[in-house]
């Protein structure tokens, strides 16, 4: 942390502007339900946090169509097969015209992985020098090029470069969105509201089966990618166009341009004032302030890298060594392994067991249903039970259990009715950890942590959990022929996620979601910050 500066206050300075503003404002404790004036901030954004969260839903739910689009049996189709007789068929879909085999396929479906491990921790260093909501624009924007990418691909390597890019894309929304949110839902309901934005991902999924398949099947797979990039391209424009919101622990741009004019006033001025005020120059590069040459600039550029770098994996141990942020991550590891591989062979496996001809329509409908339903009871559940870290990890151990012998009884089943009321309790207990588990990542850690907490949770479940599941799970059923047997022994990893939640039952926990932030901002700037347009913190309690 860099040394707190004396700003003098003369009448170039901008210290008395700081100073006013932060007096101008009644500071607020932490969790503090006092009304605001109006007049104390300046509206940032027509927003309202009802507007806020309907717009990342739906952001979230094309993020998610595009992952069941390229697993839907019209988009993503099958290889050529030849009969004993001699009678061939031709293939069909990105499998078919690419002639892919059921490894390569697998890892088609894996590649955005790569731009999201790379992008993720990007966006979320980047989040304490550029505006967040920027940064979203950014990452809608690259995720349209890729989608449209996707729907021009001529080969295997080309489709697979262009679902990196679609990684990149999706890295900033995910890191970024979930934090936003967590500000600003009522207090009674923030386990509600995060539940309705993960509800998203079964129902994106869901919708992205059905939408794959009836497009792929109608028109061409190609058209169904193009349709994305169509629906996301307003949201882009969006994150451009709108006044930017503010996150909770960040600094806001207007302070931080306050606090450089203050120390060039010290630099040029020397001046000492009456007005005085502590500033923290973390983030300010004072020598930057006074190079001139390209070769001090150059310098300056490569130090200060090399100090993001630095608190980058400073926070990263610092994460690290949270054992319930670890615990609860590898919980979920271990679930995104089974669900990301129910996600893209599921259609497949149950048009093998039980022969249905409308498979993506099955499990696209399970899948939405069960999701929808599933995502809002766990948070619902979660608020009623009171929202604590402890009992956050009960609701995950006991609803995956559960949800876990429900399908792996289902998989049992000869009978297609009986797999199906069986598979569809276990969707719906299985779907109702999303909010909880997401919960957990938001208040275990200090809020200036929190997009890095989402990246590093984000990458680790896809990097140690679906992408490698999906290729894996195609190697062992080419080994063992028999999608039955391959269901089951892919279903038995969701007793493991149980097994490391109910670890965290035991842990000391803190909800740390109302700690002052470890980036040097002043407790009331950040508490007086509404990031969004409304008149006072009781409409918020009105609403919950």
């Amino acid at each position: 942390m860099g040394e707190p500066v004396t700003a003098s206050a003369d009448s170039t300075s901008a210290a008395p502007t700081l100073i006013s503003e932060m007096a101008s404002t009644t500071p607020l404790r932490d969790g503090d339900d006092r009304d605001r004036s109006p007049s104390a901030d300046e509206n940032p954004s027509w927003f309202s946090p009802r507007r806020l969260l309907v717009i990342f839903c739906v952001i979230n739910m094309l993020n998610y169509v595009d992952r069941g689009v390229i697993a839907s049996n019209g988009v993503n189709g099958s290889r050529s097969k030849c009969a004993e007789g001699g009678v061939c068929t031709s293939g069909s879909g990105i499998q078919g015209d690419f002639d892919l085999s059921n490894f390569e396929d697998g890892v088609l479906s894996s590649a955005f992985m790569v731009g999201l491990l790379v992008a993720s921790p990007i966006f979320a260093t980047l989040a304490k020098s550029v505006n967040p909501f920027r940064l979203i624009g950014v990452g809608l924007s690259v995720w349209t090029f890729a989608t449209a990418g996707c729907g021009c691909a001529f080969d295997f390597w080309s489709i697979t470069i262009f679902r990196m890019l679609v990684g990149v894309g999706e890295a900033s929304f995910i890191s970024l969105a979930a934090p936003f949110i967590d500000d600003n839902a009522p207090v009674a309901q923030k386990t509600a509201w995060l539940a309705s934005f993960y509800m998203c991902i079964p129902t994106g999924i869901a919708l992205g089966y059905v939408y794959g398949g009836v497009v792929g099947n109608s028109l061409h797979w190609r058209y169904a990618f193009f349709g994305e990039a169509i629906l996301m391209l307003p949201f882009a424009i969006i994150g451009f166009v709108i006044k930017p919101l503010q996150l909770r622990g960040f600094i806001s741009s207007k302070l931080k341009k306050e606090e450089v004019l203050g120390e060039n006033d010290i630099i040029d001025g020397g001046q000492s004032s009456k007005h005085a005020v502590s500033v923290n120059c973390d983030d300010v590069d004072i020598k930057r302030i006074n190079s001139k040459s390209p070769k001090s600039s150059l310098s300056g550029l490569v130090k200060n890298f090399s100090a993001q770098i630095t608190k980058f994996w400073r926070d990263v141990k610092m994460l690290l060594a949270e054992k319930v942020y670890v615990i609860n991550v590898l919980g979920y590891i271990a679930y995104n392994f089974v669900i990301g591989a129910y996600s893209y062979w599921g259609p497949k496996a149950g048009h093998d067991i039980y022969h249905m001809d409308n498979a993506d329509l099955m499990f696209g409908g399970i899948t939405i249903v069960c999701g929808i339903f599933g995502t809002l009871a766990g948070g619902y559940i979660l608020d009623r039970m009171q929202s604590t870290i402890s009992n956050a990890f009960k609701l995950l151990s006991s609803a995956t259990f559960l949800g876990a012998g429900f399908c792996f009884g289902a998989f049992c089943f000869r009978n297609l009715y009986g797999f199906i009321v069986l598979f569809s309790i276990g969707e719906l207990l299985v779907f109702a950890t999303q909010a909880p588990v997401n919960y957990v990542c938001l208040h275990c850690v200090n809020p200036s942590l929190r997009p890095l907490s989402m990246a590093i949770s984000t990458v680790s479940i896809h990097i140690f959990g679906d992408v490698p599941s999906s290729p894996l799970v195609g190697v062992l059923q080419d080994h063992i022929n028999n999608w039955r047997l391959s269901a089951l022994i892919l279903t038995s990893i969701l007793f493991i996620a149980a097994s490391i939640w109910f670890v965290g039952i035991f842990l000391h926990a803190v909800d740390r979601f109302n700690e002052a932030s470890e980036h040097g901002i002043p407790t009331v700037e950040r508490s007086s910050k509404r990031p969004l347009l409304e008149n006072s913190a009781e409409a918020s309690q009105e609403s919950a």
